[in-house]
C-alpha cells in the first residue's frame, strides 16, 4: 500500500512517454496507482524551445519529471544523425531541468544512457568509471548529450540543493521495440532479419561487424520498474546504472534469436561496418543497494516474448 500511496499524491510529467521505454513506464506508474500523469506530446509541447518547456510547466503543475525523452537509435542512426541526436538530447534535457527548478518541481529524474561511458571501460563498468574517457565515436554525440545532464544536476544540487537523480540503462529490448531496420537496435533489428529471411528462404542473413563485441540487455518492463523504483527511493547526487549485470556476444546472441524465430541459415559478417563499443556489462551493485532494483526477467524469456510480439504484429499487418 505504501507504494501506492507515493504515487497516488505525484503529479508526474513524463517526457518520451510515448516512447518504447516511455510506455512501460507510464503503465507502470499507472498499476502503481499514480492518478496524475502527464505524457507530453511533442506535436504540443516541442521540448527544444525554451518557450514549451516553460508553457508546460505552466499548463502541468508536477511534483515530479521522469525526463526520457531523447532522439535515439542503432549504430546507423548515429552515424547519420550525430548533429541533431545531440542538439536535439541536449537542448531538451538541459531547459526540461532548468524550468523544473524555476518551477519548484521537488524531483528531477533524468534517465541517460549506457552510452555515456568511455569507449574502454573496464567491465563490469562501475559508475566511478564514467570519466576515464571518450566514449565509442558513432554513439559519443548522444552519449555527451545525456551526460551532460548527470553534470547539470549535479551542479543544481550543489548551487540550489535541487533534486535530481541520474538512471543510465544498458541496452534495452522487449514488446513494442523499434524493428525499422534503418534505426534499431541490434535485437529487434536480427528479429527482423531473421523472420524475413526465414520466410523468403534466404540462406543466409548480413550482420553488421564481425559479431565479437558483447552487450549486456535490460527487459524493458524491468527498466521500467527500476525507474520508478529509483524515483521512489533514491535522492543521491551519484549516477546509477540500470542493467542485468549479464554479457552476451553479438554472435551468441544471433545463434540464440535464430533459434527463436527458426531460422536455420547461415551468419555473414560485415568487418567493414563498425562493431561499436568493444564489450559492455554493468556493475548493477550500486542500484540494488540504493533502491532495491534487481533485473527479474531470465533473457531466453525476454527474447521469447520479444519475438512472439513481432510475430504478432506481422500477422496482424498481412491478416
Amino acid at each position: 500500500m505504501m507504494r501506492n500511496a507515493f504515487w497516488a499524491e505525484q503529479s508526474v510529467i513524463v517526457t518520451g512517454g510515448a516512447g518504447f521505454l516511455g510506455k512501460h513506464v507510464v503503465q507502470a506508474l499507472q498499476e502503481r496507482g499514480a492518478k496524475r500523469v502527464f505524457v507530453v506530446r511533442s506535436a504540443e509541447y516541442d521540448l527544444r524551445h525554451e518557450e514549451n518547456v516553460r508553457r508546460l510547466y505552466q499548463d502541468v503543475p508536477a511534483t515530479m519529471v521522469l525526463h526520457l525523452a531523447a532522439s535515439v537509435g542503432g549504430i546507423n542512426a548515429n552515424r547519420n544523425h550525430p548533429g541533431s541526436f545531440f542538439y536535439n538530447s541536449l537542448m531538451m534535457g538541459v531547459l526540461m531541468m532548468e524550468h523544473a527548478r524555476l518551477a519548484n518541481v521537488p524531483k528531477f529524474v533524468g534517465v541517460g544512457t549506457i552510452c555515456e561511458y568511455p569507449k574502454f571501460t573496464p567491465v563490469p563498468f562501475r559508475e566511478d568509471d564514467l570519466w576515464n574517457g571518450y566514449p565509442e565515436e558513432t554513439n559519443a554525440p548522444y552519449g555527451l548529450a545525456k551526460k551532460m545532464l548527470l553534470v547539470q544536476g549535479q551542479a543544481y544540487r550543489q548551487e540550489y540543493g535541487y533534486n535530481s537523480i541520474h538512471i543510465m540503462p544498458t541496452n534495452l529490448y522487449g514488446a513494442g521495440d523499434n524493428f525499422d531496420l534503418d534505426t534499431s537496435h541490434v535485437i529487434p533489428a536480427l528479429i527482423r532479419k531473421c523472420f524475413t529471411a526465414k520466410q523468403n528462404g534466404d540462406p543466409y542473413i548480413e550482420i553488421w561487424g564481425d559479431g565479437s563485441p558483447t552487450r549486456e540487455f535490460l527487459y524493458v518492463k524491468d527498466a521500467a520498474e527500476g525507474i520508478l523504483l529509483a524515483a521512489e527511493h533514491y535522492n543521491g547526487a551519484e549516477p546509477v546504472n540500470l542493467g542485468s549485470g549479464t554479457e552476451i556476444s553479438i554472435r551468441d546472441l544471433a545463434t540464440l534469436i535464430a533459434e527463436l524465430v527458426g531460422f536455420t541459415g547461415e551468419f555473414r559478417y560485415d568487418p567493414s561496418k563498425p562493431n561499436g563499443q568493444p564489450r559492455r556489462q554493468l556493475d548493477v551493485s550500486r542500484a540494488r543497494e540504493a533502491f532495491g532494483f534487481s533485473a527479474q526477467t531470465p533473457f531466453r524469456e525476454g527474447l521469447r516474448e520479444t519475438v512472439a510480439w513481432y510475430l504478432e504484429q506481422v500477422g496482424a499487418q498481412q491478416a
